[in-house]
């Protein structure tokens, strides 16, 4: 995470409405239950991606990456009245804790978990996403990109997490490890590529926002 001035990050978030008890729940838990709780989307980021939803009212999202399924519980906010989310998590225990909280948030019915390797899962996906948000593998990350746009319709938006990768993205990419050329190579591919257009926003980690044309 790039480092931000503590006093603004808390103006920030104090002055970022409230999480509810689900989400306040499941932030607490997740900082109590994993090894790496600073995967967590939080208040911010998740307030973030609950607006974008809601100004989308997406049919159908896709999330590579479920993690303890905050984020998924946060676009799944902004679904169409009958829509749904799909989140893909290589890792069945997270799987079945962000269950427990989907059940808790209401959203069972709107969130379908998918357990395995997202580049198996994506081709036989048979959807058309209107939002699609990646969080998952970094050095996978130009797969993912590649395997996902053309399930994404004209006018709807990925969004991908990490994209500042800490500020690595500024080092010598010659010595960079397997996850920061993974995003170096991300970044890139979509800042060169014409169908789409894309803006990086500094917040935590870099969110990038692509707009398929």
């Amino acid at each position: 995470m790039l480092p931000i001035n503590p006093q603004i990050e808390k103006y920030i978030i104090d002055h970022t409405s409230d999480e509810d008890q689900v989400l306040a729940e499941l932030n607490r838990r997740t900082h109590l239950d994993t090894l790496y709780p600073q995967m967590l989307a939080g208040k911010m980021q998740g307030r973030l991606l609950e607006m974008i939803s809601r100004m989308i009212a997406p049919g159908n999202i896709l999330e590579i990456g479920t993690f303890t399924g905050y984020s998924a519980i946060c676009l799944a906010r902004g679904l169409k009245s009958n829509g749904r989310l799909y989140t893909i998590e290589i890792n069945d225990e997270m799987i079945s804790y962000a269950a427990d909280f989907f059940k808790k948030a209401g959203m069972t019915d709107r969130i379908t978990p998918l357990s395995g390797d997202a580049r198996k899962i994506i081709p036989d996906l048979n959807i058309l996403f209107d939002l699609v948000y990646i969080d998952a593998e970094k050095d996978d990350y130009p797969d993912y990109y590649d395997l996902v746009l053309n399930k994404v319709r004209h006018g709807g938006m990925i969004i991908a997490d990490n994209v500042l990768w800490g500020g690595k993205i500024l080092e010598d990419p010659s010595h960079a490890d397997p996850s920061t050329k993974g995003i170096l190579e991300f970044n890139d591919i979509v800042c060169k590529d014409n169908r789409v257009v894309n803006l990086i926003l500094p917040i935590r980690d870099g969110l990038m926002l692509i707009y398929k044309k």
